[in-house]
């Protein structure tokens, strides 16, 4: 379960950093009007909250959010649904680019870090972890803390197990027995196996501890390479790497209280519309591969002043997840997720869907196989996700045929 503050005073002096600058380009129009961690996802929550509640249920409650991009939706979440009494310290705030040292956007991840310096110098933490802001997974980073600690590593990185077929769309991690990282590949055509398992391969799940004084020298040396990029997955851990200095963390080690036997060590990026789409449908079986339901490692969200959802007329959803405040009138919804507000009028039929909120769907509709965004209006008897042809002069139809309807937009 979430550590408890007795658990807290223990532990390491730990900095959080989340990275969630990112313009989320692949996953247009949902990024049209907002940064890409600032997504919804699942009903009720968006995509920043997940990396938050891990950090969180870890104990880690001294987190800094590198924005950028379209921010203004990310920083008001964190601002409302993860604001804290400070009571012990404590602190969640977002921090846009700075321009600390002159007028310019952060030029990458390191980049990032490398322009927030001050809030390293200010917190003095023994230790830091970096993590991204665009992932759908449970993990307790305090374990993976403890074992960077105990192998007395510079930097750790989080490594999940995926088959070497699947590899070469990832950053990918070759290491010794010991744990050692001895090369750091960007989507190789090969992909090494791992020391156990020639079969799979270590691809690098974009989180890092780091102890504070190797960062804070690895990041001021990388800002003063003309020839960088700046980037923490292709700069700095391979700079670790030619040192001898990186070693991996097996996230399948990972014990997080309450998962079961279905959902240990699931991990999605959902960095495209076909994978976004393909994490919703993972919520929404009756044993569902991604349990929202943990209540001893929460997700937290934001909380909706809205009354529960209503069926009437014979209105039906099945496998579905439906958000409060939802009005189903006579209208079938199947394998779809369903956020706050949204309203499904008299013979409407929506099939295997993502629905944000506000959205409405009218009389005698069809939406099949589709993500439609906040606050979009489908008219009277407009078909989506029927005649892929059509679909295509008007919206975003992604490689595995998922239509996308762009935020406030009338069909």
């Amino acid at each position: 379960m979430p550590v408890k503050l007795e658990d807290v005073r223990s532990q390491p002096h730990v900095l959080g950093i989340v990275l969630a600058g990112g313009e989320g380009k692949r996953l247009y129009p949902l990024t049209m009007d907002r940064a890409k961690p600032a997504v919804p996802f699942g009903g009720s929550y968006r995509l920043i909250d997940f990396v938050l509640s891990n950090l969180v249920n870890a104990g880690y409650e001294r987190i800094c959010v590198l924005t950028q991009y379209k921010s203004h939706s990310l920083d008001r979440h964190i601002s409302q649904t993860w604001f804290s009494s400070g009571f012990h310290g404590e602190y969640i705030t977002p921090v846009p680019a700075q321009q600390r040292l002159g007028p310019r956007w952060y030029t990458g991840s390191a980049d990032a870090i490398f322009q927030s310096m001050n809030l390293i110098t200010d917190e003095r933490p023994e230790y830091i972890v970096v993590f991204g802001a665009d992932h759908v997974y449970r993990m307790d980073p305090s374990q993976m803390v403890e074992a960077h600690i105990d192998s007395g590593a510079d930097v750790t990185v989080a490594g999940i197990r995926v088959p070497r077929s699947e590899a070469t769309a990832f950053g990918c991690i070759d290491s010794d027995a010991s744990g050692r990282i001895t090369r750091f590949l960007e989507k190789p055509a090969d992909p090494p196996g791992t020391p156990d398992d020639p079969e799979v391969t270590f691809a690098s799940m974009g989180n890092y501890v780091f102890t504070t004084d190797a960062l804070v020298e690895a990041i001021r040396s990388d800002a003063a390479d003309s020839d960088s990029d700046h980037d923490m997955g292709g700069d700095i851990i391979p700079a670790f790497v030619r040192r001898e200095r990186a070693y991996v963390y097996d996230f399948k080690d990972n014990e997080v209280p309450g998962e079961t036997e279905r959902d240990k060590g699931y991990w999605r990026d959902v960095g495209t519309l076909d994978a976004f789409y393909d994490a919703h449908m993972d919520l929404v079986s009756v044993h569902p591969v991604f349990n929202l339901y943990n209540q001893r490692w929460p997700i937290r969200g934001e909380t909706v002043n809205l009354p529960p959802a209503k069926f009437v007329q014979g209105g039906t959803a099945q496998d579905s997840v439906v958000g409060a405040g939802c009005i189903i009138s006579a209208g079938t919804v199947s394998d779809s997720v369903l956020s706050a507000n949204v309203v499904i009028e008299d013979g409407a039929i929506v099939e295997g869907s993502v629905l944000m909120p506000g959205v409405r769907i009218g009389k005698g509709a069809v939406v099949r196989h589709a993500i439609l965004d906040k606050n979009v209006t489908v008219g009277e008897g407009v078909q989506l996700g029927v005649d892929a042809d059509a679909d295509r002069e008007r919206f975003s139809v992604s490689s595995g045929g998922v239509v996308t309807v762009g935020k406030g937009f009338r069909v």
